[in-house]
């Protein structure tokens, strides 16, 4: 029997291209795995915080994160040898960022090290899988319940909503009044559950989005819910516990769609848009879908939306949601924008400890706890500095949820809204000129608090417009 020795230098003398091609198939057929490749498994999140209802585990993935500098044409051919398949690019500027999925019987550390061993391939990683959380509810507030209708910037909405507490606490109206801001020609990136287009008091600030849960544009998260659904909410009802975070003026018909573990985060990102709106009112909202309904997503969905945010003209993304690991290519997104003059913000999480999640604990993002209505710490609150740089009110926070109508929720979710609204308003003073660590200073001119983890304490939008507009030589 011809030995492989021989035969490549028959091959070399003869038909060296057509040997050599013949070599490839024969080890390509070697290493193939004999197995046909699975469709990819069903979304797993990207922990997303404040979530409105906890629960779920850890779930299995077999797709992963690969960087690959020679690009599509690189990974294809390395995928060949390997078995995998390229299901989409990332968006990242290099073109060098894919999903790839391979089947669920191959182990990912053999996985991972084979497509390492690939020439071009710099980084892989599994596109990361991570649980809900939830937080548990407070005393329902007098003010959710204020349904006096009040004129807000071009919009009518309810009193209770401007006069809550939280907002209160943070000096929002005082700081719109006496400064002249309200995120004018800002545009807010909200990486969530997407938004409900047709609330009266956000459509007219909503600029187009994407939703990357279905490859779409637009952005909406009423995609997740279906007609038996929309005819329960009428916004006329007293308030009810829609899940383990939320509390909501809905109908009680309401409660038993939305508590099901499929709804168990809709209207999320409703939620923190209406936040980043009661504090800038007239900045732009671009609703970036990366989370289900039922609080879950891709970790390369969540890398897609901040590629997205910033080629799209977003000056602040707003980040509800955490990875209890590190992530290399969410770092390289991150510092991505942050070079770009794009301003970062995340939820601290909701374990109650000190405790390094991402992508606050990520150098180029302000990390944000979450106090109470007193101004003491909430006990669901990661704390420690680093990483936490501030805190914000985080309890019985009032804002939009679908369908015309309102909710509180609890959690560091709502805390992080409330500055990315604030930066915004420094935004409007100028915007060219904010980076991220400007920002970050002028938020630093927080309410002192006697709670040395939390950063340095209590959000005030005052103070920290006020900061920025000395900073430019304005008074």
């Amino acid at each position: 029997m011809t030995s492989r020795n021989s035969f490549v230098e028959k091959c070399s003398r003869t038909k060296a291209g057509v040997c050599v091609a013949l070599i490839l198939a024969m080890f390509t057929v070697y290493v193939q795995p004999t197995f046909a490749i699975t469709p990819p498994a069903p979304k797993t999140n990207a922990q997303l915080l404040g979530g409105l209802l906890g629960g779920g585990g850890l779930l299995a993935t077999n797709r992963y994160i690969v960087r690959d500098t020679k690009g599509l044409l690189g990974l294809n051919l390395t995928c060949l040898l390997f078995g995998c398949k390229v299901l989409e690019g990332i968006g990242d500027p290099d073109a060098q960022l894919y999903v790839v999925t391979t089947s669920s019987l191959l182990s990912p550390v053999v996985f991972i090290t084979q497509l390492l061993s690939g020439a071009g391939i710099t980084n892989v990683e599994q596109d990361q899988a991570v649980a809900t959380q939830g937080t548990t509810i407070g005393a329902t507030p007098a003010y959710l319940t204020d349904r006096t209708p009040v004129s807000y910037y071009g919009t009518t909405v309810w009193e209770g909503y401007v006069l809550q507490t939280p907002n209160q606490i943070v000096r929002t109206s005082t700081t719109q009044s006496a400064y002249a801001v309200s995120g004018t020609g800002v545009t807010v990136a909200i990486i969530d559950t997407g938004v409900d287009p047709n609330s009266t008091v956000l459509k007219n600030q909503l600029v187009y989005g994407y939703d990357f849960t279905r490859n779409q544009t637009g952005g909406s998260e009423m995609g997740d819910i279906n007609q038996s659904t929309v005819g329960v909410v009428d916004g006329s009802a007293q308030p009810a516990q829609l899940n383990q975070s939320t509390v909501g003026v809905v109908d009680q018909s309401t409660v038993g769609v939305v508590d099901n573990s499929q709804y168990s985060a809709f209207g999320h990102g409703t939620m923190t848009a209406g936040i980043v709106h009661l504090v800038a009112p007239n900045a732009k909202i671009m609703p970036l879908k990366a989370f289900n309904a039922n609080g879950t997503a891709y970790a390369s969905d969540v890398l897609r939306a901040i590629y997205y945010a910033v080629n799209h003209g977003a000056k602040v993304i707003s980040m509800s949601f955490d990875f209890t690991s590190y992530s290399q290519e969410l770092a390289t997104a991150v510092n991505y924008a942050t070079m770009r003059g794009v301003i970062c913000v995340a939820s601290a999480g909701n374990d109650g400890q000190i405790a390094t999640v991402y992508p606050a604990s990520l150098a180029n993002v302000i990390d944000v706890a979450s106090t109470s209505n007193n101004n003491t710490p909430s006990a669901f609150s990661n704390y420690g500095v680093p990483p936490v740089w501030l805190s914000a009110p985080g309890e019985a926070v009032m804002t939009t949820y679908p369908f015309n109508t309102y909710a509180v929720g609890w959690g560091t979710s709502f805390s992080a809204p409330m500055v990315s609204g604030t930066v915004a308003l420094m935004a409007n003073v100028n915007s060219l000129l904010l980076t991220k660590q400007q920002a970050a200073k002028a938020l630093s001119n927080a309410q002192p608090i006697p709670y040395s983890q939390y950063g340095y304490g209590v959000l005030d939008t005052y103070q920290a417009v006020k900061a920025w507009r000395n900073a430019l030589g304005l008074r």
